[in-house]
């Protein structure tokens, strides 16, 4: 079976850790976030690289470590199936643009390409929180929102937007999806 590498996208309100949690516990296999590790790894060395401290740098060390998740997963082979991508390399490509002007289509010139059809988790404010590694607020939030679904289009991919349900509800939703793919 063909490993399918599927990209989960959206603002940071709109339920996708907690949907990639379920679907980890279903049995999938997933790839973490990159903004959230490089976060992570910055704080740990005292590195710039970060989304409030230096948000070019944080979107290029996104990409490049979106690309190589994705190609690492491509070049495994594994057991084949979906494998969902928490952000990737779309995701870091539209911020950079909007940081650089930098056509997202430069960006990924010569990257693995994801399933044509992205999932996309619209915004949900109920669900917004602010973190060590979400610093920034709901209206940021939505915004990085439309600039995802402007992007997609033009990009070459197709969003299927996620419905606003329980839990065990969007984890079948979605599953479900997958299956039609």
């Amino acid at each position: 079976m063909e490993t399918k590498p599927v990209l989960l996208m959206g603002c940071s309100t709109g339920g996708k850790s907690t949907l990639l949690d379920a679907l980890v516990a279903r049995g999938m296999q997933t790839v973490p976030e990159p903004g959230r590790r490089i976060v992570s790894e910055e704080r740990s060395t005292g590195g710039r690289a970060l989304p409030w401290v230096d948000e070019v740098a944080f979107a290029r060390c996104a990409l490049a470590m979106a690309s190589a998740d994705l190609r690492a997963v491509l070049r495994s082979g594994g057991p084949g199936g979906h494998v969902m991508f928490d952000c990737g390399t779309l995701d870091a490509a539209l911020a950079l643009e909007f940081f650089t002007g930098l056509p997202a289509e430069e960006s990924l010139t010569g990257q693995p390409r994801h399933a044509e059809t992205v999932l996309v988790a619209p915004p949900w404010p109920e669900l917004f929180t602010k973190d060590g590694s979400r610093r920034h607020g709901l209206a940021e939030a939505e915004a990085e929102y439309r600039r995802i679904v402007q992007g997609l289009p033009r990009l070459d991919y197709r969003a299927l937007y996620l419905p606003k349900l329980s839990v065990e509800d969007r984890t079948r939703w979605v599953l479900e999806a997958l299956d039609e793919m």
